[in-house]
């Protein structure tokens, strides 16, 4: 049977049970429930149907052996139970002892007047039949017997409460299935509570492993959070000179940055109550829960002011109202209506802060965004050189490493990982290492992590013709000599034609530079590189292969951003139809001749970098083929084999990474998709 969870080891949220003092509490035993008392009824009453309460004292025998002990005058009387079609006898006291060895140990547990012996009739008519018979061929026996009826109402009563109690079993198991892992009906997770909040709360006596010494590269959010806390620990301290305590922070940033782990330490930082709950624990199917697990969250955080209510992936009850109304949810509206009214309503407390994390606040309500609610927003971007190095630091703290780990370096051939791709990076390092059986984690180890996450799992057992091959090294070869000979291209880390992941037969590997805005010249030269191993397959094969397709990808939505966002087209002219607040971004308030005239520019703009590097890459002929049978010869080459073969970059390279773009990652021959990692200069807003 269940326990009661009030008694269980685990509190409701599943957390262990512990005490003032933060020492575990002593498990205890589960307190009796009411289900027991239905069972033990239960039992009873089926015993009593189907076990005879009077055969535990009786005797069976044959009706041959009842007329043999009747017709020696032993019987003081027999009595026919006409509705159970049974007889039962009763000895004389002085003949009992004669009867005892076929009694057994019946006499013990009767009464001395009987019945001692009992058996089974077809029907009472019969018997009497059988009867008169008997005392017809015998004169001389006195008829001793009587006919009797026994009342039924056990069977009665167990037939009409059987049905009854099975319902109600049965509704108790719907109510609990209803209401999951946590109990009953009546439990933390049954249906009677399914209006009441479900969030963890972390207070004193509730430990957090994650502190922010496991928070690297967020110095400034930490400081924005900590200031939080110390609000609700000080508020004197900021309302002596007449201001008010925020009501909310929204900690915004791209996926995987860290916002959760932020809110994670700070619960284990935080020396007040700490509400934490997804946005999706609000949503369900009935009507009217959201709202009401709303009011019963701010209920229970006001009986804990001062405390912090953490509401994770907000933008799942948070997104804007009204803007479709053919796919409006009413219930998430409520749900929204009855945040912004608890944020800052009529009657609203003080002494509640709010802290949320989004990767979407372009879609989130403006009623929720206003000052008075969310009063500010914490950005949390990918980490820079400086940041990632850190980050390193604290992820490779329980690996073992090699005393030749340069983690400067580390840093910086991985621009744009945040804060999770980092972690995944050193743990498939470590994974890498354990395969081959070393004593610590290197720097090639390191270096195929890094591939891994880019490209995917190597293919060594996938097969590739030599034509097919020859094209993929010339196709990388393009890349790479368009990027080292083109002022503004990214400097080339390394190139390889090993296939990788489900699509890619080969990559070009860049380090950006580390910069936020973009002119024109430095735009053009990334179309120019990345359309440079579709020039080199025209140049040295004269036809075209599918192995661009990725290339074509990023070089469309270059040019569209350029012409349509950036206003960087003299014919189209300074403006942008870029909108954020749009569900897909962009607007259209043009005609349908500026239309036509953004297609003709942009392929313009395209057909000009296509010529320009398919000049490039004929002028430097030599270098390509070399670079592409160096390939074929090694499959893999870093910067310094390029050197070694076409000589330095003949511009200054510049060691600073950028913080936002990332690795470029180039597909060869038939490729499905967009890499990981891969630059995207449409998603940079100056």
């Amino acid at each position: 049977m269940p326990q009661d969870p009030l008694y269980n080891k685990n509190d409701r949220n599943g957390r262990p049970r512990t005490n003032e003092d933060g020492s575990p509490a002593p498990k205890k035993g589960p307190r009796f429930s009411i289900y027991w008392i239905y069972i033990i009824i239960l039992a009873v009453m089926l015993g009593f149907q189907f076990l005879d309460p009077f055969k535990g004292g009786t005797k069976t025998v044959s009706q041959e052996r009842f007329l043999e002990i009747l017709k020696v005058g032993d019987v003081n009387e027999y009595t026919v139970v006409s509705n159970r079609n049974e007889v039962r006898v009763s000895l004389k006291p002085s003949a009992v002892e004669k009867y005892q060895k076929e009694l057994g140990d019946v006499i013990s547990r009767s009464r001395s007047e009987g019945p001692h012996f009992t058996f089974k009739i077809v029907s009472g008519d019969s018997f009497k039949d059988d009867m008169r018979k008997f005392y017809a061929d015998n004169p001389a026996i006195k008829d001793i017997g009587k006919v009797d009826t026994e009342s039924d109402w056990l069977g009665k009563s167990v037939s009409f409460l059987l049905p009854i109690l099975f319902f109600i079993a049965l509704w108790i198991l719907m109510m609990r299935k209803m209401g999951g892992a946590g109990g009953g009906a009546g439990g933390p997770g049954g249906i009677f509570n399914i209006g009441k909040s479900k969030a963890t709360l972390f207070d004193k006596g509730t430990r957090v492993n994650i502190t922010f010494a496991d928070v690297a590269g967020l110095d400034e959010a930490k400081v924005e959070v900590m200031e939080i806390v110390d609000f609700l620990r000080n508020p004197k301290k900021y309302t002596a000179l007449g201001g008010k305590i925020p009501k909310g922070a929204l900690l915004v940033g791209p996926p995987g940055t860290g916002k959760t782990l932020l809110a994670k330490a700070m619960a284990g930082e935080a020396q007040v109550p700490f509400f934490s709950l997804s946005g999706s624990d609000f949503v369900e199917m009935f009507v009217g829960v959201g709202a009401s697990r709303v009011r019963d969250l701010f209920k229970q955080a006001r009986e804990k002011a001062p405390c912090i209510i953490f509401i994770d992936e907000i933008d799942a009850i948070g997104r804007a109202r009204g803007k479709n109304q053919m796919m409006s949810n009413d219930e998430r509206e409520s749900t929204l209506n009855q945040l912004l009214v608890e944020m800052d309503g009529f009657g609203t407390d003080t002494g509640i802060i709010v802290l949320a994390a989004t990767n979407r606040p372009d879609v989130l309500d403006t009623a929720l965004l206003r000052p008075g609610r969310f009063d500010r927003q914490i950005s949390i971007d990918k980490p820079d050189l400086k940041g990632r190095e850190a980050i390193f630091k604290v992820h490779l703290k329980p690996i073992k490493i090699s005393d030749t780990l340069d983690i400067h370096k580390l840093a910086e051939q991985t621009p744009g990982f945040a804060g999770a791709d980092i972690a995944n990076v050193c743990n498939e390092a470590a994974l890498i290492a354990a395969r081959k059986d070393k004593a610590s984690v290197d720097m090639q180890d390191f270096q195929d992590a890094v591939d891994r996450v880019i490209g995917g799992l190597e293919k060594k057992n996938k097969i590739i013709s030599p034509e097919e091959k020859k094209i993929i090294a010339y196709h990388e070869a393009g890349h790479a000599i368009c990027g080292w000979y083109l002022e503004h291209a990214y400097p080339l880390l390394k190139v390889t034609i090993v296939p990788r992941g489900t699509a890619a037969l080969g990559y070009a590997q860049y380090t950006p530079k580390e910069q936020y805005l973009y002119n024109t010249d430095q735009l053009t030269d990334q179309i120019c590189m990345t359309l440079g191993g579709r020039a080199s397959e025209e140049i040295f094969f004269n036809k075209i292969s599918t192995g661009a397709q990725n290339d074509l990808q990023q070089i469309t939505r270059t040019a569209y951003a350029m012409v349509s966002v950036y206003g960087m087209n003299e014919l189209v002219g300074n403006v942008s139809f870029y909108d954020p607040q749009q569900e897909n971004g962009f607007t259209k308030p043009y005609s349908e001749e500026t239309s036509k005239l953004i297609d003709q520019e942009v392929r313009k703009m395209i057909e000009d970098a296509y010529v320009r590097t398919k000049q490039l890459l004929s002028e430097k002929r030599e270098q390509v083929a070399k670079l592409a049978e160096a390939l074929l010869e090694k499959e893999v080459l870093f910067q310094s084999d390029v050197e070694a073969l076409i000589g330095k970059r003949p511009f200054e390279e510049k060691k600073a990474l950028t913080e936002e773009d990332p690795i470029s990652g180039d597909q060869g021959e038939i490729s499905a998709g967009v890499p990981p990692y891969d630059s995207d200069v449409t998603n940079q807003s100056i």
